[in-house]
């Protein structure tokens, strides 16, 4: 039997499971399934967004589960049409909707887009959503150091959460020290470099050394580094292996080899400075 995710606990004393499951670019129609599969399989926390369109596959997924609602944890996230205090709470509302839920375990500010500065609004309306009970931790996706150090000075109120890029090809050091430095907890999106890791012969010889393949060599990586991490896939078989992690260790000398696959330019997606596209 799969070994259930460990809990990790958040600068505001709440649990979160450190190994989630999340939809992006999984089609609408095809979510709920894909959901399905990984409650059954043993994942408690899943990850959309607004900008993925399947929040109401989401619903549903967990409306067929028949778990108690107790029993998962959502997190969505608002996009970048939608900052402002205003907006942020109609966008919040509409996910609340299409989810079939009457509040969210996690809501994130996807996108800092400082080129039209409202995030610090937009993290306004969330403690207000957050304080109404609406919203259960409250947290941010792809912010930089200086993103982060706005909502505090403007707020007095610091993210649980950053999701962010990271990978062994990019490891992102710089942001892990400051979150570890203002008890953030980082959330690994891309665990896997999106693909271009596969083939990676460091990590295909730590994976045969483990009898293990190189995706769950990546995610143990995340997990021993103290990480929530994100899974995502749509292949059953796939979506539980993924998960089968917790049964073995990776030593000494294969983190140290791990390390020396970080590169500075290893981002694959946009850079939170300059990333400002709209829905459309």
């Amino acid at each position: 039997m799969t070994q259930p995710s460990p809990l990790i606990t958040l600068n505001n004393g709440n649990q979160v499971p450190q190994l989630g499951f999340g939809v992006w670019q999984i089609a609408n129609d095809k979510t709920a399934e894909a959901v399905q599969t990984a409650l059954e399989a043993g994942y408690r926390l899943i990850d959309t967004a607004t900008i993925y369109e399947n929040e109401s596959g989401v619903g549903a997924g967990l409306k067929a589960s028949g778990m108690a609602r107790s029993d998962y944890f959502v997190t969505t996230k608002v996009w970048n049409d939608s900052h402002g205090a205003e907006a942020t709470k109609a966008a919040f509302y509409q996910s609340l909707e299409r989810l079939g839920l009457d509040y969210v375990d996690m809501y994130l500010i996807h996108w800092p887009v400082p080129k039209i500065n409202q995030y610090v609004q937009s993290w306004q309306a969330m403690i207000e959503l957050r304080d109404a009970g609406l919203i259960k931790n409250i947290g941010v996706c792809n912010f930089n150091a200086n993103h982060i150090e706005a909502l505090i000075r403007e707020t007095g109120e610091k993210p649980v959460v950053n999701q962010i890029e990271l990978h062994p090809a990019f490891q992102q050091p710089a942001m892990r020290q400051f979150h570890a430095q203002h008890q953030i907890q980082t959330q690994a999106w891309s665990p896997m470099g999106l693909g271009t890791l596969w083939d990676n012969p460091t990590l295909a010889d730590i994976a045969a050394k483990h009898q293990r393949n190189v995706g769950q060599i990546m995610l143990r990586w995340q997990i021993e580094l103290g990480h929530l991490v994100l899974s995502k896939s749509e292949t059953p078989e796939r979506i539980r292996s993924n998960l089968q992690i917790f049964d073995f260790a990776l030593d000494e000398a294969d983190k140290q080899a791990i390390a020396t696959l970080h590169n500075e330019a290893g981002r694959l997606g946009p850079d939170p400075d300059l990333f400002r596209l709209p829905k459309n």
